[in-house]
């Protein structure tokens, strides 16, 4: 556990875990890691473990920022955490803020794996009973965690960016 893990209420009484806010990262790769880059853009999500609040949704991997991290340590580390991928296979493209609920905040980091890393996802750790690249377009499909859910249509947009390194925005 990090200095960053524990609930907060926002300034308008909304539980939120982080601390210091919370981060996911919003991997894109070529495919599925497996399939060939003609399979499209896919984003690697994960499936909440049951016992962790909103278990059963799928999310990007994230959670808790410590003190010491900024969004983007903290994404890429609960990540790792997460899924197995090291910070080191994650080209970051930029970053936005999806939620500012004073005194919180959950930032989206957007990055692209990096290829030849060799990085492959975990099946399941302790917080994802699944993770899985899933295509872009099949998102919206699956039972979304609710903080992901009404943003999604602008991170699929966004996700444009990630193929063409120096273009994220940080909006």
């Amino acid at each position: 556990m990090g200095d960053g893990d524990g609930w907060v209420r926002t300034a308008s009484g909304v539980r939120r875990w982080g601390l210091h806010g919370a981060a996911g990262l919003l991997l894109v790769a070529d495919g599925d890691g497996g399939a060939p880059a003609a399979a499209g853009p896919h984003v690697l999500l994960q499936l909440r473990a049951g016992w962790t609040h909103l278990g059963g949704t799928w999310g990007l991997p994230g959670g808790a920022v410590d003190s010491h991290e900024d969004a983007v340590a903290g994404a890429l580390r609960e990540a790792h955490e997460e899924t197995g991928v090291p910070p080191g296979a994650v080209d970051v493209v930029g970053q936005r803020v999806t939620a500012d609920l004073g005194g919180w905040r959950y930032t989206v980091v957007l990055g692209r794996l990096r290829a030849g890393s060799g990085a492959s996802p975990s099946a399941a750790t302790a917080e994802s009973d699944e993770v899985r690249w899933v295509a872009l377009d099949e998102v919206a499909r699956l039972p979304l965690h609710p903080g992901l859910a009404p943003t999604w249509e602008d991170l699929r947009l966004w996700t444009g960016d990630a193929g063409r390194p120096g273009t994220g925005r940080s909006g």
